[in-house]
């Protein structure tokens, strides 16, 4: 009788001790997920508080920087648009950024296609070593681009510049499509082809609408990385110069709320256009 009263007591209190235990553990939980939520916020203002910085002065009715502001005005969004070298250069980056990302396009999604369908020697290794040109620094391909068009008869100049652009985009199109048709039933292809399909329309009516948000992803990036990159044009372009090539001339005047109004734009661009490829991405992520 004492035994199986013991036994009723330690039942009834086993319930208390599970929970005292439970909530150690979530008071345990939560203050590391504190602790990484508040490294994660120091990070992040770390690495976007300049930015922020930026975009405030771009609004700054003063013609030097100086904080607190002496009120707010868009009139250096106004001088901006009156920059006619500043427009000239934006627009040379965007046509640059359209072809490469054009060209990229074209060749890193047949290059996918041509790896996921085909077994070769090397298919290993050249899976790894595909992100050479993106991992390498800008100036060692600005300088090897610089040696070896002037050997294919390629002048330095726009078109060199699209072209030196292409070349790492590539390697974005590439990795992003070539990872999506991995995750594809191998057999789409097979049962397009067994209900009278060709190969062209079993590509365009099955394998394209599986991969098309991964392209656009992947054409999202490669536009914003276009417009962003410095070390390679600068290696590669003759006399008239891209976005950031001239937002860098301006900056050996000295800062103004001018370069501030330019650098918020991009900012602006290049975050929408990251987020829209990180949306087309995450539906790349869902169950086919």
């Amino acid at each position: 009788m004492y035994t199986q009263s013991v036994d009723k007591d330690l039942t009834a209190d086993a319930p208390d001790r599970a929970e005292v235990s439970l909530g150690k553990s979530f008071r345990r939980v939560n203050g590391l997920d504190i602790a990484i939520g508040g490294a994660a916020l120091a990070v992040m203002t770390f690495i976007y508080f300049p930015m922020l910085v930026v975009v405030l002065y771009s609004f700054n009715p003063d013609t030097v920087n100086s904080f607190p502001m002496r009120g707010f005005s868009t009139k250096w969004y106004g001088t901006m648009l009156d920059n006619e070298p500043l427009l000239h250069s934006l627009r040379i980056s965007l046509v640059i950024a359209v072809v490469a990302t054009t060209l990229a396009l074209v060749i890193g999604v047949l290059a996918a296609l041509a790896m996921k369908k085909y077994e070769f020697r090397l298919k290993r290794f050249f899976e790894r070593v595909i992100l050479l040109p993106i991992t390498l620094p800008g100036i060692l391909t600005g300088v090897a681009m610089l040696s070896f068009f002037p050997l294919i008869g390629v002048r330095i100049s726009l078109t060199a510049v699209a072209i030196g652009h292409t070349t790492f985009l590539i390697c974005i199109v590439l990795t992003q499509v070539y990872a999506r048709l991995k995750r594809l039933d191998p057999f789409l292809e097979e049962a397009a082809a067994d209900l009278g399909a060709t190969p062209v329309q079993a590509f365009f009516k099955v394998i394209l609408p599986n991969i098309r948000t991964a392209i656009i992803g992947a054409a999202l990036l490669s536009i914003t990385l276009s417009l962003d990159e410095i070390p390679v044009t600068f290696f590669l372009i003759a006399r008239d110069n891209t976005l950031p090539i001239e937002i860098y001339t301006m900056l050996r005047r000295g800062i103004t709320p001018e370069v501030n109004a330019v650098s918020t734009l991009i900012f602006l661009i290049s975050l929408l256009t990251l987020v829209l490829s990180v949306r087309f991405g995450e539906r790349e992520t869902k169950p086919i």
